[in-house]
């Protein structure tokens, strides 16, 4: 008997069986008993008044009125009857399970499962159960021809046949002792079948710390390794000069924005390899900062690089350091230069008469060779896979690396997303930047909101409009821009220049709509979510968001930052009749705050960190029962404790972390 076992071994499942568990990634006997039920049901009876409104029990009482059916609709129908619990009298409803009648009957016994609305004294019925149970019941996830009592029995299968005894213990006796944490198979028997609730509680503590504490072993491990095998360069800039290029900034930097600037100049002074995640929220002034210390490289003899993901990303950084840096080279690098542009650019890079370069992705081409390349900056890093990042760190001497993102992440994920990086936050906005006032408008009142643009429109002012999301369909979301645009047209008619934009252009279209939009040649620009992050339109002050409700929190703010960029007051309007209660939610909290942060935050509790990052993409781990945000002081402590055993010099020489030696050993898979 071994773990490792295959489940068609098991007594009652064959291979063909065995193959629905495939699915849901169950392989092995290890495998099924680590797999955990999401709820629990509870099954015993309980009185009706100690109920809350919406919650789901189980009430048993006696039938006193006959089980009717009453048919409406297509295919729809309404199964009703009363039953007495003591004195209180409750009316049972079961929607569209007309079978569920010829299981009452009049002075008959009942238990219902179903959830309670406490205003109506009614119970909305799930099932009637045949008898009441004692313990709690587990619900699992599951996949196409396999039942929750299919599962049930296959995990109560590997129990009875003693593999739990196989499982064994992977946390050091001390934190078992240190945390009062249950030991493993008790755990793993009570996510099961727990005795009672204080029971199950125990064991997703315990199991919850388990995970973060194997997470931060091997995110830590990861971040020590890289210090030690990635010496950088000590980058010895001109203190002086930098102060000189600090006080001739036509403003005075935010507190937030010395801060991160101190952090990043002290990691290229240390001769240790940086590696920084710089994040800020939309116009929190990251720019400034990476401007900055690609001076800082330059003072110490070195070339700096900055690689943004589209061309008209590029061409804005381009011209912005240009105008920062008028006595130095500036050199842009894309591949949609002419090719002379591009062969000076290149012989520039290589002889070092060329002082920073701006690209995209040409950066990293086989062509490019730099002459003393020190310092190496990302926008939007989300964007740039591993890959890519190496490959631009073999183009030089292993640079210092910074990442900039403008995506709002809370700092509970900052620590799980980009553990094996430091982090450096800007929380602040720059003086007298006016706050975008947002409003939430239903349909109906979408004549005055165009009656209102039309005023704006005559003042000079820009507008932004973007086109719904329908389903993450581009074909549809293209149909829904031109119609949106074809109204919009209709409406304004010569009183304003109205242009589209959508992502089945080419990139030089785009490029095109984009900087006629920045010289003011269109008045208003329709569009699908194609708008890139960070680019810079100052005098674009009105955000009209079509369908508002369709979008998360993190990509509402993304887009909301694209107006507020220069002195006038600007606004968002969000134009949606949300049907849901995080529809609603969404949108009054949009219309509560302008912080990234704040709204990272709320998104996070509302979708998960998969939708806000993509998790595949975005290298953050999902955990089979712990919560980075509910649970945030476990994954803390379990940081505190994993460093701490890492600090130790000869930590895997204790018989107390030889386990934990051969996990990071075997446990390759993390990049």
């Amino acid at each position: 008997m071994r773990l490792q076992d295959d489940l068609a071994c098991l007594k009652g499942l064959g291979p063909k069986s065995a193959e629905k568990f495939h699915k849901l990634e169950i392989r092995t006997v290890e495998d099924l008993l680590c797999y955990y039920p999401f709820r629990y049901d509870d099954f015993k009876s309980r009185q009706v008044a100690d109920l809350m409104d919406g919650e789901k029990a189980v009430v048993l009482g006696t039938v006193v009125t006959p089980a009717t059916v009453q048919y409406y609709g297509f295919k729809r129908n309404r199964l009703s009857f009363k039953i007495k619990q003591a004195e209180a009298v409750v009316n049972v409803h079961f929607f569209n399970q007309p079978y569920w009648q010829d299981k009452i009957a009049l002075g008959q016994e009942v238990a219902i499962f179903g959830k309670w609305d406490s205003k109506k004294a009614s119970l909305t019925g799930i099932k009637v159960l045949a008898q009441l149970a004692d313990d709690l019941q587990p619900v699992y996830h599951l996949t196409k021809g396999l039942s929750q009592a299919s599962l049930v029995k296959a995990i109560k299968t590997v129990i009875d046949s003693g593999y739990l005894q196989l499982l064994e213990e992977n946390l050091p006796r001390y934190l078992l002792e240190k945390y009062r944490l249950v030991d493993r198979q008790s755990a793993v028997l009570a996510m099961h079948f727990p005795t009672d609730l204080a029971a199950y509680q125990q064991a997703l503590r315990r199991l919850k710390f388990e995970e973060f504490f194997y997470f931060q072993l091997q995110l830590q491990s990861l971040k020590a390794s890289n210090q030690k095998e990635t010496a950088g360069t000590p980058i010895v800039y001109d203190e002086q000069k930098l102060a000189e290029r600090l006080s001739a900034l036509p403003f005075a930097l935010t507190q937030a924005q010395r801060r991160s600037l101190t952090e990043i100049l002290t990691d290229m002074a240390s001769g240790r390899h940086m590696n920084r995640l710089l994040q800020g929220d939309v116009g929190s002034g990251k720019t400034v900062i990476a401007s900055l210390a690609m001076y800082a490289s330059h003072t110490a003899g070195y070339q700096s690089a900055l690689m943004v993901p589209t061309e008209i990303l590029a061409d804005q950084h381009y011209r912005s350091l240009k105008e920062l840096f008028p006595d130095l080279t500036v050199v842009l690098l894309t591949s949609g230069m002419k090719t002379a542009d591009k062969r000076a650019a290149l012989t520039g890079i290589a002889d070092g008469s060329v002082n920073m370069i701006v690209g995209t992705h040409a950066l990293i081409q086989e062509a490019v060779s730099y002459h003393r390349l020190g310092l190496v900056i990302t926008d939007e890093q989300h964007r740039f896979g591993v890959k890519q990042r190496r490959l631009f760190r073999e183009k030089g001497e292993n640079p210092d690396v910074l990442m900039m993102t403008a995506t709002p992440i809370p700092r509970t994920l900052a620590i799980t997303a980009f553990g094996e990086m430091d982090v450096s936050i800007i929380d602040q906005l720059p003086a007298g930047r006016k706050p975008i006032i947002t409003r939430w408008v239903k349909h109906e009142q979408l004549e005055k909101v165009l009656d209102w643009l039309n005023q704006e429109v005559a003042k000079s002012a820009q507008i932004y409009i973007i086109s719904p999301l329908i389903e993450e369909s581009e074909a549809l979301d293209l149909k829904n821009a031109e119609a949106l645009y074809q109204d919009l047209q209709e409406f304004f008619g010569t009183r304003a220049r109205v242009a589209l934009m959508h992502g089945r252009m080419k990139s030089e279209e785009k490029d095109q709509v984009m900087q006629a939009f920045k010289a003011h040649e269109i008045d208003i620009l329709v569009s699908t979510t194609v708008i890139e992050v960070g680019v810079n339109v100052p005098n674009a002050s009105i955000m009209v968001i079509m369908d508002a409700d369709r979008f998360g929190l993190s990509q509402l703010h993304q887009l909301r930052g694209r107006v507020g960029r220069g002195s006038k007051q600007s606004y968002a309007i969000l134009v949606a009749n949300p049907k849901t209660d995080s529809g609603k939610e969404r949108m009054r909290i949009m219309c509560e705050t302008t912080d990234g942060f704040v709204l990272a935050e709320a998104d996070l509790k509302m979708r998960g960190s998969g939708e806000i990052f993509g998790t595949r993409q975005s290298g953050i781990p999902e955990f089979k029962v712990a919560d980075m945000v509910e649970d945030y002081p476990i994954l803390e402590e379990a940081r505190k404790v994993a460093s701490q055993i890492l600090a130790q010099a000869d930590w895997q020489a204790s018989p107390d972390y030889q386990m934990l030696g051969q996990y990071l050993k075997q446990e390759q898979a993390f990049d």
